[in-house]
């Protein structure tokens, strides 16, 4: 049996030599002085041979030379060659590819929306890939990325650096899906370690809808994003879904403003029936455009829509003026404004379903979301054109009792027997 004396004894010779140690295991002296463990055994009828390493300090011990006998030997037990294993995992190294190929793979092929595409690729390439682009998938640590997401919430974005996380987490998983044998590095950076919001159950009253109106028109801002402020207020659409609409997907004789699938969140065209008060804003708005092809074109290019962060930075304006004129409006989002609509107009007893609609949200889990495939055009109109009156009240601190039904709904009438 070797000893850690015995092999430092060793002396090399003109040819290869072994000498044995215990359970099957030798080494190997080299012409060259180089010692190594290996160890002989047979699986499926075949002699295979396992290099276990390299004596040295800075290599291999004997007694970790003996530890990964015995994990060769349970992988032997189990049927699997430990030999072919640490080829595959060598090639596996070899070939291993960096953070940046499966990040741009993982942005090219992974199915999102193409809004939630855009901001993922914005954050990806801004705070991810300056650091990570070249780094093999090994390499990365769950304190990189702590790191990386404690450097991200330090300039004020804490949301921002909670999708970082959640982006490598996303690549990573992408990564395994296709084969890498990698441990995901955010399994071990939870999202409240970085950050914690208020939950997403913001929604204005009537009265903060007043305060908002109002003092939207003392903001120093340009007439159209008053407007953009008010049709998301009206519409309840997205904020991506205003921002990148075009004068071509709104049809002012029908009144109805068709988002196409490629900008809906779920794929699937979405009708926006418009309201009178509706109509009267994109009608200032294509005024205001131009020959631009987008309902709210940027300030600076007319062929490129409104930047990102301008309404952002209206509802913070809206909310310190509120303050400053000590009334009372809380901070909130444009799509609190979204939230608003729907909470307000189920709180007064409209049909959930019309809402829901109007929303362009699909339950595709529940048989009922399977099967209820009605558009509710005409009571989508109806309801629209209730909720426009009723913002229309608020504002002017008047009193409005909406009519929950349209004076004459389609009903559906049995065929005569036959």
């Amino acid at each position: 049996m070797l000893t850690d004396a015995g092999i430092k004894a060793l002396k090399p010779k003109n040819k290869l030599y072994k000498v044995v140690d215990r359970d099957g295991m030798y080494v190997v002296v080299n012409p060259s002085g180089a010692v190594v463990f290996r160890y002989d055994y047979r699986l499926n009828g075949r002699r295979e041979t396992l290099t276990l390493g390299r004596y040295g300090a800075s290599d291999l011990s004997l007694a970790r030379a003996r530890e990964k006998l015995i994990d060769a030997k349970r992988a032997i037990l189990e049927g699997r060659s430990p030999a072919r294993e640490k080829q595959r995992e060598k090639r596996r190294i070899k070939e291993a590819k960096s953070f940046g190929e499966f990040g741009e793979r993982w942005l090219l092929e992974a199915k999102m929306a193409d809004s939630t595409r855009a901001m993922r690729r914005s954050i990806y390439e801004r705070d991810i890939l300056p650091t990570f682009r070249n780094r093999l998938l090994t390499e990365i640590s769950p304190d990189d990325l702590r790191a990386m997401c404690a450097k991200v919430k330090a300039r004020g974005a804490p949301a921002t650096a909670v999708h970082v996380r959640d982006i490598v987490k996303l690549v990573y998983a992408f990564a395994i899906l296709h084969g890498e044998k990698v441990p995901n590095p955010a399994d071990e950076v939870g999202p409240a370690s970085i950050a914690t919001f208020v939950p997403k159950d913001r929604s204005l009253s009537p009265a903060e809808i007043r305060v908002m109106l109002g003092q939207l028109e003392h903001v120093p801002t340009l007439p159209t994003i008053r407007l953009g402020m008010k049709l998301f207020l009206l519409t309840m659409v997205r904020k991506s879904e205003l921002q990148d609409a075009t004068w071509d997907e709104v049809d002012f004789e029908n009144a109805v403003w068709s988002i196409p699938k490629e900008r809906m969140k779920r794929s699937k065209a979405h009708n926006v029936y418009l309201s009178e008060q509706a109509i009267d804003i994109l009608i200032a708005l294509k005024t205001c455009a131009g020959n631009s092809k987008y309902l709210l074109p940027s300030r600076y290019d007319a062929d490129a829509p409104m930047s990102r962060a301008t309404f952002n930075r209206i509802t913070t304006a809206v909310v310190v003026r509120a303050k400053k004129e000590g009334l009372p409006l809380e901070p909130f989002t444009v799509h609190d404004l979204r939230r608003t609509g729907s909470t307000l107009l189920n709180e007064l007893g409209f049909n959930s379903d019309w809402i829901e609609k109007c929303l362009a949200h699909e339950d595709g889990r529940s048989s009922r979301g399977i099967y209820n495939k009605a558009e509710y055009e005409h009571q989508r109109r109806h309801m629209m054109q209730e909720w426009a009156n009723l913002v229309d009240a608020w504002v002017a601190g008047q009193k409005y009792v909406p009519t929950l039904y349209p004076p004459s709904m389609d009903l559906l009438v049995p065929e005569p027997s036959v």
